[in-house]
């Protein structure tokens, strides 16, 4: 039996299964990673796009953000094989959480708007609702519901840094290009990108929320990440922590594997598939 046999053979038995994804799922669909070779800050200076800038030159800051954006989203992308096939794993009841490290939107894409991240969890986080006309969903009927926790928020959104409205980030971006410097919420608060920039906390209540999965899981995936960037990090050592099944789908070597049951060496738009075709075949 070879290691995503394995796998599929321990997620078969699993009550709970949960998905830790970082930007290995995402670069083969183009989106550029921030580190490494090509990545996005060897052009940029990482240094700029601060929550202390944000908060001293909202301005300055707005005007970098979208040659930013454009540097990183520009082309356009669309979900992999590997996200359809965590999607099809959720669909058939395999899988029961994704967490994920990005902010490109692409797991949100391949699940039905009722499957992210809920309206209730999000208020948890903001003390606010969240306008569902601004989320993307497939239109896939889908029988089983699936988790995605964004742990550091979504890019193609934007919040009001004062009382956490939340509207499309093409808006904000639009009215920067109309000579808006920066963008403002009726109440007069500063939108800023819904994500988390560097000198920010993770939001509390997800962190929270990813913690418990990873503790309560019975098999714990991490895909595509290189499993360094903390507090995300930590997730694979909490489940393991309380006795679940650590696999790692992931090209390079990661601190985890030595503490890992499964290390599979694959592209995951390779490996994802062919787990998918183990378990739903």
């Amino acid at each position: 039996m070879d290691d995503l046999e394995r796998l599929a053979d321990e997620i078969e038995r699993a009550e709970t299964v949960v998905a830790f994804t970082g930007a290995g799922i995402s670069a083969p669909s183009g989106v550029p990673t921030f580190r490494g070779e090509d990545g996005v800050w060897e052009r940029f200076d990482e240094g700029q796009f601060t929550y202390g800038r944000f908060r001293r030159d909202p301005e300055g800051f707005w005007a970098d953000r979208l040659e930013l954006h454009e540097a990183m989203f520009g082309d356009g992308y669309e979900p992999n094989v590997a996200h359809e096939a965590l999607a099809s794993l959720g669909a058939a009841d395999h899988l029961d959480a994704i967490i994920t490290q990005n902010t490109d939107g692409l797991h949100e894409r391949t699940l039905p708007a009722d499957e992210a991240q809920t309206n209730e969890e999000r208020q948890n986080d903001t003390g606010i609702n969240f306008d569902e006309g601004n989320r993307n969903g497939s239109d896939t009927d889908r029988d089983a519901e699936t988790t995605l926790l964004e742990l550091h928020g979504n890019a193609h959104r934007a919040v009001c840094a004062m009382c956490s409205r939340r509207i499309d980030a093409k808006e904000a971006r639009e009215r920067v290009v109309a000579g808006e410097l920066p963008p403002t919420c009726d109440c007069g608060g500063t939108y800023k990108p819904d994500v988390v920039l560097f000198g920010e906390q993770l939001p509390g209540a997800t962190l929270q929320r990813a913690r418990s999965l990873a503790r309560e899981s019975d098999v714990f995936l991490a895909i595509g990440s290189s499993l360094v960037v903390e507090p995300a990090a930590s997730l694979p050592r909490a489940a393991s922590s309380t006795g679940a099944t650590l696999g790692i789908v992931n090209l390079e070597s990661t601190p985890c594997d030595d503490a890992t049951e499964i290390v599979h060496r694959e592209d995951v738009t390779a490996a994802l598939p062919e787990l998918e075709a183990l378990l739903l075949e």
